[in-house]
C-alpha cells in the first residue's frame, strides 16, 4: 500500500506541477472581474500595481512584474492577496530562470527523476519568508473569523505554492502532496461557502482531474490519504474558473487547455489556448503550446509555422529572455513528424546555441540529431551527436540510446 502511495504523491504532483507552464495558484483580475465576482473586497486586487503587475507576470516580464507587487505588498502590508501575488512572481521568476516551467518534464516521469533545481540560496530565503507571512496573514484572519472566505482562499492559494516549491525544489514528495491536499481542501471549504466563488474552483478542478486519471489501484491506495475525484468534474470547475473572469482565470485557461488536450480534444485546446496569447501575445511559452496543441492533433505544418514564428520573434528581441531552446527542440519535433529529416536535424542542433539550454533537453536534442542524421546516412554526423549525449551524462536514458545506437544505426523501426 505505502509504495502505491508514493507513487500516487508523485503522479498527482507530476500532473498537478502542469500549472507551472505559466504561474502558480494567483492570476491577474481579468477585466470583467468586478462584475463576475464580488466576493473578493481586498484592497491589493484593486490597485492598478496588481494588474500592471500581473500583465507584465503573464507576458514572461518577471522583473518588472516583481517590482510592482513590492510596491502593492507595501501599500497593503496586511494583506494577504498582495504577499500572495509577491510570493508567486518571485517564486515563478526563479522556476523560469532555471528551465522548470517546461511541460515536457511533467508529461512522464523525468521529473522525479531529474536532479534538483539550482535555486539561488537568497531567492530560497525569500520564497520561505514571503510563504510565512501570507500564511500568518490568512491564520490571524481565520482566528478572528473561521469562516472568513477570503482568508480560507489565500491560505490555499499559499498552500499550493508551497506545494509546488517543496515539490520542484526541495523535492520533498510527501510534504508537498500534504500541502497540495491541505490547499485544496481550504478551496473546497471556500466553494461549501460561496459556490459561485469561481477562482476557488482552479485548484480543486486539478485535483479532481488529476485523481479521476490515476490508475485504478493507485486511485484506491491515495485515497486513504484524501485523494478522489472525477475527470469530468476536474473539466467542469476549470472552465467555469476559466470563464469566471477572475484572479485564477489564465491558469485555469493553461490547465485545461493541457488537459483537454490529453483527452485528444485538440481543437477546444487549441480555442482556450489562444484566448491566452492573444491577451498575451509576448508569452512565448503560450506560443510554444498553441504549436504543441497543433502538432498532436494532427496539423504538423501549422505547428512548424508557429514554432519558426516565435524562434523568429524570440531573435527579433520580442520576447523578454525567452527560452527559445523550447521552441527549437519542439520544431524539430514537428519537422520529425512531417518527416523533414534534414530541417529537423538542424533545429535540434539549434537548441545548443541558446544560453538557457536544460542538460537533458539538450541530451534529448542531441540524440534526436543524431537520429535524424541516421535516417540521412550521415553516420558520421550521427556517432558525433551520439557521443555528445554520452558526454554529457553516460548514466541518462538518452545515453542508454545512443550507446546502442552506436552499435546499430537507428532506423524508422527501432524501438
Amino acid at each position: 500500500m505505502k509504495a502505491y502511495v508514493g507513487a500516487g504523491a508523485k503522479l498527482v504532483l507530476g500532473s498537478t506541477l502542469l500549472v507551472c507552464f505559466l504561474g502558480g495558484a494567483v492570476g491577474p483580475p481579468a477585466t470583467a472581474a468586478d462584475s463576475a465576482r464580488k466576493i473578493t473586497d481586498s484592497p491589493a486586487e484593486a490597485d492598478p500595481l496588481t494588474r500592471t503587475g500581473f500583465e507584465h507576470f503573464y507576458n514572461l516580464e518577471y522583473d518588472a512584474a516583481v517590482a510592482d507587487f513590492e510596491k502593492a505588498a507595501k501599500a497593503h502590508p496586511d494583506d494577504p492577496f498582495a504577499v500572495n501575488h509577491l510570493l508567486n512572481a518571485v517564486l515563478f521568476r526563479e522556476l523560469y530562470r532555471v528551465g522548470a516551467l517546461d511541460t515536457s518534464l511533467y508529461s512522464s516521469n523525468s521529473f522525479v527523476t531529474k536532479k534538483k533545481f539550482d535555486f539561488d540560496p537568497r531567492v530560497k530565503d525569500r520564497v520561505a519568508e514571503l510563504m510565512a507571512r501570507a500564511f500568518t496573514l490568512s491564520e490571524q484572519r481565520l482566528k478572528a473569523d473561521p469562516k472568513d472566505v477570503q482568508a480560507l482562499y489565500t491560505r490555499g492559494i499559499t498552500r499550493g505554492m508551497r506545494a509546488t516549491y517543496l515539490a520542484l525544489v526541495e523535492k520533498a514528495w510527501f510534504a508537498a502532496l500534504r500541502s497540495a491536499i491541505a490547499a485544496r481542501h481550504d478551496h473546497e471549504k471556500v466553494l461549501e461557502m460561496e459556490p459561485d466563488f469561481a477562482d476557488a474552483k482552479t485548484i480543486v478542478g486539478v485535483h479532481n482531474y488529476v485523481a479521476g486519471s490515476l490508475p485504478w489501484a493507485i486511485k484506491v491506495a491515495v485515497s486513504v490519504v484524501g485523494l478522489t475525484g472525477s475527470k469530468q468534474k476536474g473539466l467542469q470547475y476549470l472552465s467555469a474558473a476559466a470563464e469566471g473572469g477572475g484572479e485564477t482565470a489564465p491558469d485555469a485557461k493553461i490547465t485545461l487547455a493541457l488537459f483537454l488536450r490529453r483527452e485528444q480534444r485538440f481543437d477546444d485546446a487549441l480555442r482556450v489556448v489562444r484566448t491566452l496569447t492573444a491577451v498575451y501575445p509576448r508569452n512565448s511559452l503560450f506560443a510554444i503550446e498553441e504549436g504543441n496543441i497543433l502538432n498532436a492533433g494532427g496539423h504538423g505544418m501549422e505547428a512548424i509555422a508557429v514554432f519558426r514564428a516565435v524562434l523568429e520573434k524570440g531573435k527579433k528581441g520580442y520576447y523578454k529572455d525567452p527560452h527559445l531552446e523550447l521552441a527549437a527542440f519542439t520544431l524539430g519535433e514537428a519537422l520529425r513528424g512531417q518527416r523533414f529529416y534534414k530541417e529537423a536535424a538542424e533545429a535540434y542542433e539549434t537548441v545548443r546555441t541558446f544560453p538557457h539550454r536544460d542538460p537533458e533537453l539538450l541530451q534529448k536534442a542531441d540524440l534526436a540529431a543524431g537520429q535524424m542524421h541516421d535516417l540521412q546516412q550521415e553516420r558520421e554526423q550521427a556517432v558525433a551527436d551520439y557521443n555528445a549525449v554520452i558526454a554529457a551524462d553516460s548514466s541518462s536514458p538518452e545515453a542508454q540510446q545512443a550507446r546502442r545506437f552506436l552499435r546499430q544505426p537507428y532506423r524508422l523501426s527501432s524501438p
